[in-house]
């Protein structure tokens, strides 16, 4: 991955990360939690994106000290980097890897009582205990042990070459606002509250207490009541959440508080290209793969530095996508390519080679978000921004 401090730099397409913002966003979510809950904020898949590294080192300065990762490539990147704290894997670690967990002090999440089997064998032939987070299922049906099989859970916490340094479980529909969503999570809600309430006898929770965490980003703007020892905020520590009409929702909401400047999730992001060349096309003429675009007049495009390969998915160029050119929009023709973006510029005067197109950020009083170029693109914001490619480089704003 490419990485660089400022953005004085000459690239053909990069994201511009703004310190600001992620200072304000981590400002915001910490004041959502209660007392003695600390954020232990996702950096998986690049930091959504925003490039793992250069997040969590601002992070760290910022004082948080717990991350979470999908996978142990990703908890290693980290550490190779010199990023200090808690660093959770959430996913499963083959156990080929498990050496990896203790060589760089990392914490595995057991996926179920069979697989902490595995870690606590491991650790006992090594003579030194593995950490780990015990998973539990309420109801998504993914990793983590059932939380009815409380006996399996309880037996997890007796396995003697474990440290078990938490809990926890995961809501997977706190983003949803039916009636169906919203009692389903309080269904959840409650069986992680059994879990710990019927646990509570275990000699292990008596003399140490693991860390307990339930909420993720939608959690803690919904039910911040539930937090634990820590929240695994995601999407919305990059200053945006799923959808845009969820952002849209929020922001109404908060629009009317006294200190709404104080409520507002701001951005981290924008994505940016160069203009590579201008040219005419005339009417009857046709542009870019598969003859999919034809002039109906004579027009003026320009042809920008980024494509499907960088993350821009290639469906935006069918529901209506644009990028900002000089403060106005360009409508994308034609299709999207591997490595280059036709945008028509014939309303925009003195486009010209080596000019900065926005495709997510603001440009004069014209704005692109995430959000609404996810709903172009037929997905949600966290996969439009995790997919942002690697060639891309991440820079912070001067």
């Amino acid at each position: 991955m490419n990485l660089s401090k400022t953005s004085s730099f000459s690239t053909r397409a990069w994201i511009e990360l703004d310190r600001k913002a992620l200072a304000g966003n981590v400002r915001f979510l910490r004041s959502r939690l209660p007392q003695g809950c600390s954020l232990m904020p996702a950096v998986k898949a690049d930091a959504y994106g925003h490039g793992a590294i250069l997040i969590a080192r601002e992070l760290n300065r910022l004082g948080v000290e717990a991350f979470c990762v999908a996978c142990i490539q990703e908890a290693v990147l980290l550490r190779e980097n010199g990023i200090v704290g808690e660093i959770l894997i959430l996913g499963y670690t083959h156990p080929v890897q498990f050496p990896l967990i203790q060589k760089y002090n990392l914490i595995q999440t057991a996926v179920d009582y069979e697989y902490a089997k595995q870690l606590n064998l491991y650790a006992r032939r090594q003579n030194k205990k593995l950490r780990v987070h015990i998973g539990v299922d309420t109801g998504m049906h993914r990793l983590g042990e059932r939380s009815e099989n409380i006996e399996k859970l309880s037996a997890i916490c007796s396995l003697s070459n474990l440290s078990i340094d938490g809990i926890f479980s995961h809501l997977c529909a706190a983003d949803g606002s039916t009636e169906r969503e919203k009692q389903f999570t309080e269904k959840q809600i409650s069986a992680f509250s059994h879990v710990l309430q019927k646990l509570k006898t275990h000699p292990f929770f008596k003399n140490a207490p693991p860390k307990t965490h339930l909420l993720s980003s939608y959690g803690i703007l919904r039910y911040p009541e539930f937090a634990g020892d820590y929240a695994r905020v995601g999407i919305a520590l990059y200053g945006v959440l799923s959808t845009e009409k969820d952002t849209t929702l929020y922001q109404t909401s908060v629009s009317q508080h006294v200190n709404a400047h104080d409520f507002i999730l701001t951005p981290v992001l924008s994505l940016k290209a160069r203009v590579a060349i201008v040219k005419e096309l005339y009417k009857g003429e046709s542009a870019g793969y598969g003859l999919a675009f034809t002039a109906e007049r004579d027009m003026r495009l320009a042809a920008i530095t980024i494509g499907y390969a960088d993350g821009l998915p290639r469906i935006a160029a069918a529901h209506g996508g644009s990028v900002l050119l000089h403060g106005r929009r360009a409508p994308i023709i034609g299709r999207i390519c591997m490595d280059q973006t036709l945008v028509d510029i014939s309303g925009i005067p003195g486009v010209q080679a080596g000019d900065t197109a926005v495709l997510i950020g603001r440009s004069g009083s014209e704005s692109i978000s995430a959000g609404h170029l996810a709903e172009q693109s037929a997905t949600i914001t966290n996969e439009l921004l995790s997919r942002l490619g690697s060639r891309l480089e991440r820079v912070w704003k001067e």
